[in-house]
């Protein structure tokens, strides 16, 4: 049997992180800049991780 692939948009979205948690960027940070409050575009910057029911989901794009 062939190996499975990484899924190549998953890949470039997600991050898995040690403690087993896949981290994604948040949306919305990419236009329409001059409308959002500065502490909105600061919240925007940081990290957050995907829910818990779209781990599976994920994992499965992301086993290689």
């Amino acid at each position: 049997m062939p190996k499975m692939k990484t899924h190549s948009g998953a890949k470039k979205r997600f991050k898995k992180r040690g403690s087993g948690k896949i981290s994604r960027s948040k949306a919305t940070a990419a236009h329409n800049l001059t409308k959002k409050t500065s502490k909105r575009k600061r919240g925007l910057r940081k990290t957050a991780y995907i829910h818990a029911s779209d781990n599976g989901r994920v994992n499965r794009l992301l086993a290689s």
